[in-house]
């Protein structure tokens, strides 16, 4: 089996869709999405990332499945000198890396500012709903592994968000989200390609073989958009905060 992790493309947030260079990235997303086979396709319930999917799958005469659990990953966390909650997935460096727990699958919610949250609950949310998905497809969670009950090459396609996208690497991977969330980035519209790899018969395992693929884009010319990163230098003109 493979996954395909797609980010929705260039968001507007303020209007709850895309941006005139996030419709031309699904546009081109769709392109490069029509000569690979999709076999099954899900969907967060939000606008950016159903407008996202919804180019490609038209021109394939599919339609996506919604998945509450594939919305962004919303947790709230009281940050260190921060008077209000903010997302889990946008902290400073300098805040959280200190912190060994963070670090390891098993105690990464921990430390206070993680048992005072929401993030186990809804981190636990995603799981269940991916390992609920992916045992109608024929693979059940067993421990760190999944039992192939009915293995097969399908190619299932989840639309979704940067946040979720790293629980669910993390989930299937058996790592701690902290370093996906804060070392990782999947630019809008990129692709993240897993597979199965089954050696001993009935047990697999996923593997990542690209993370945040933007062929569609390269291919076009089109430079991608910055949303998710932060400045590269400080003096830079980019999102600090």
């Amino acid at each position: 089996m493979k996954l395909l992790i797609i980010r929705h493309a260039d968001p507007d947030y303020e209007h709850n869709c895309l941006t005139d260079a996030g419709q031309r990235e699904a546009q081109l997303l769709a392109d490069y999405l029509q000569n690979v086979p999709i076999d099954a396709a899900y969907t967060s319930p939000l606008a950016r990332a159903r407008l996202t999917a919804e180019p490609a799958l038209t021109r394939k005469g599919m339609t996506a499945q919604v998945c509450d659990w594939l919305r962004e990953f919303d947790a709230r966390i009281r940050k260190p000198n921060e008077d209000a909650p903010g997302i889990v997935w946008d902290w400073l460096p300098q805040d959280w890396t200190p912190v060994s727990d963070f670090y390891a699958p098993d105690t990464w919610t921990r430390p206070a500012v993680m048992r005072d949250s929401d993030a186990a609950v809804k981190y636990r949310e995603v799981c269940d709903g991916l390992d609920a998905l992916l045992a109608s497809h024929g693979y059940r969670r067993h421990g760190r592994l999944y039992r192939a009950d009915k293995p097969n090459h399908d190619t299932i396609a989840l639309f979704c968000h940067f946040g979720v996208e790293c629980v669910l690497l993390s989930h299937l991977l058996s790592v701690s989200p902290m370093p996906i969330l804060h070392g990782f980035c999947a630019l809008p519209s990129s692709m993240t390609l897993l597979y199965t790899e089954e050696r001993r018969e009935g047990f697999a395992s996923f593997r990542v073989s690209e993370f945040g693929a933007l062929y569609h884009l390269r291919q076009a010319g089109v430079t991608p958009s910055f949303s998710a990163r932060f400045c590269e230098c400080f003096t830079d003109d980019t999102r600090h905060d």
